[in-house]
């Protein structure tokens, strides 16, 4: 309602709430309440974010037509000149392509995660601003990361001219603000900004909010990694095409293996590719995830059935100023009770976690946000692994993010946990073959083939 009033009079808007409460399902609103004739859409968004904008419009607005902006360079022109209601497309995306949009207009540009612009001197920032557009909103749970000019930088997209020019605003608020200690301009401040910034936490809202909110993000697969997958998918039929009746049976952990590999290449070829160095699209995600939940003030955990993968996430993570903990089998009982703890208290910024060894027994209820970086087969494993934080002595909403590379076996993964719902309760056990064996001969065989 706040977003539709101020369209309604021309201003635009910072929606800056806390994760988790919804500001996606806020923007489809307002696409719905404005959607006519001629009028059109776009969404900027992170590259982790891309799918998961266009599965959450599927979803609660399906008569809206969406069209995804990427891929190589004359697909995207072809797709920008699709009719649609919705365009959906990246930072990055956007600053290359910034020129097919010179003759467009939009009822309403969204920019998710804003923060990604601001810096006003960035090309991702002038690339935005540079669209053109009836409203503008952002979206952003950090409108303030490390400086007032960040705010300035986001004002200067959805209403330009409002906080002046940056130069002005630096004479009139930031200085005497940050280096005067000046609350008079604070306030004034706070007041000019307050109609149009909208900020809610999760503590004002807790009792409204169910206490663990779930989200799917997809990954799309590097070039070399999809090959990589197409290859031995194609291995992976051609092997099943051989055996039926009685064999299939006893091949049973043999098609496990090649299931397992194939979830492999999804996590990261070099899982069993000695020598890889082509990178991977769901690392990029995670890490991407983790930027983006650590800045925004949450503390998580990241889960994987592979401790080779959580290797490669720990190298990933030396080279950031991130602070983690690590647990495996290995790990022995009393260390763990003691990181455990230490974490609760607040050391570090993320724990990483092998799925079979710590996916029971531990409260770590010092996090809010658990990332799953590859499903499993089962879904009440992963539950129980979510409830380290989603427990007793748990005051905030947790924020499940299962990260999903796009199609592949993973996503079928995640549709066998939603058709065998009611199977799980006889089927818990941290024996992924076990729930293996509960399936039909022809949905083993579906998970190969689209």
């Amino acid at each position: 309602q706040w977003m539709k009033i101020l369209s309604h009079y021309g201003f635009g808007g910072i929606l800056a709430d806390d994760m988790g409460l919804g500001k996606t399902i806020q923007a489809i609103a307002l696409f719905l309440s404005e959607q006519g004739p001629d009028k059109r859409f776009l969404v900027v968004t992170p590259t982790s974010l891309l799918y998961n904008w266009e599965n959450e419009i599927h979803r609660f607005a399906p008569a809206l037509t969406t069209q995804l902006v990427a891929g190589q360079a004359e697909k995207r022109l072809e797709q920008i000149q699709t009719p649609a209601d919705i365009y959906i497309t990246t930072y990055d995306t956007l600053k290359r392509d910034i020129e097919n949009y010179a003759g467009l207009s939009f009822e309403t540009v969204i920019a998710d995660e804003a923060q990604n612009m601001k810096n006003p001197m960035t090309q991702n920032a002038r690339a935005v601003k540079s669209v053109k557009a009836k409203n503008r909103f952002a979206l952003t749970g950090t409108p303030i990361e490390n400086s007032l000019t960040e705010l300035w930088s986001i004002f200067d997209f959805i209403m330009p001219g409002y906080l002046y020019s940056a130069h002005k605003f630096t004479r009139e608020y930031e200085s005497p603000i940050v280096k005067a200690n000046n609350m008079e301009q604070a306030e004034r401040l706070r007041k000019q900004i307050a109609p149009f910034l909208l900020r809610r936490v999760k503590a004002d809202v807790l009792k409204e909010l169910p206490e663990k909110v779930e989200t799917n993000l997809y990954a799309e697969l590097l070039p070399e990694q999809r090959k990589l997958y197409a290859a031995h998918l194609l291995k992976a039929r051609g092997d099943l095409a051989k055996v039926s009746g009685n064999a299939f049976a006893q091949d049973r952990m043999k098609i496990l293996a090649e299931l397992t590999q194939l979830r492999q290449i999804c996590c990261h070829p070099a899982l069993f590719i000695e020598g890889y160095q082509h990178g991977s699209g769901k690392l990029a995600l995670a890490m991407e995830t983790i930027q983006r939940t650590l800045e925004s003030g949450h503390r998580s955990l990241l889960f994987s059935q592979f401790t080779s993968m959580l290797a490669i996430l720990k190298t990933e993570l030396d080279q950031t100023n991130y602070t983690y903990f690590y647990l495996d089998g290995a790990t022995p009982a009393k260390e763990r009770m003691e990181m455990a703890e230490q974490f609760n208290q607040g050391e570090r910024d993320l724990f990483l976690i092998s799925l079979k060894a710590g996916g029971t027994g531990l409260n770590l209820t010092g996090a809010d946000v658990v990332i799953h970086y590859d499903p499993w087969w089962n879904p009440s494993v992963m539950d129980q692994a979510s409830d380290r934080a989603h427990r007793f002595g748990q005051s905030r909403v947790v924020q499940v993010f299962n990260l999903v590379a796009k199609d592949t076996i993973e996503q079928k993964i995640l549709a066998l946990h939603d058709k065998k719902k009611d199977l799980v309760d006889t089927v818990i056990s941290e024996n992924g073959g076990h729930f293996i064996n509960r399936m039909t001969e022809t949905e083993i065989r579906e998970l190969f083939y689209s």
